[in-house]
């Protein structure tokens, strides 16, 4: 079983399995919403238990998805495209150990002028 939770505990939630792979998303509207870069895993939305919701507010961010966050102590926490039963969930909201790897990072061509990319991973101009 694979838990998580928000900084607060106000989100917390269970699945059976995620993707073990992290997908690096460098898009402007990730940077934003993260303050850095979006690194999320995936399960099927509908595998996923909320334990606890009492703070989960989910914010439609554009015409195709909505992200979810705790509006108690704004941990960003998931993302999920309109009609899909995909669920991004932020890698570091996942409790340890967990047996997460680097798996790709995408829309490399917008990312911050701040930081370099310094693992091997896949790199995607575009998704």
């Amino acid at each position: 079983m694979v838990t998580g939770q928000c900084e607060c505990g106000a989100v917390a939630f269970e699945v059976a399995q995620v993707r073990s792979e992290v997908t690096f998303c460098h898009c402007s509207q990730c940077r934003r919403m993260s303050g850095h870069l979006w690194a999320s895993t995936h399960a099927a939305f509908s595998a996923v238990t909320f334990t606890r919701d009492d703070g989960l507010t989910w914010f439609k961010s554009s015409e195709w998805a909505e992200r979810g966050f705790c509006n108690i102590c704004g941990s960003s926490l998931f993302y999920r495209e309109t009609g899909k039963d995909d669920l991004g969930i932020a890698a570091g909201c996942v409790n340890t150990p967990n047996r997460l790897m680097p798996g790709k990072h995408i829309f490399v061509a917008d990312k911050g002028d701040y930081y370099q990319i310094a693992d091997d991973a896949p790199q995607i101009q575009k998704n």
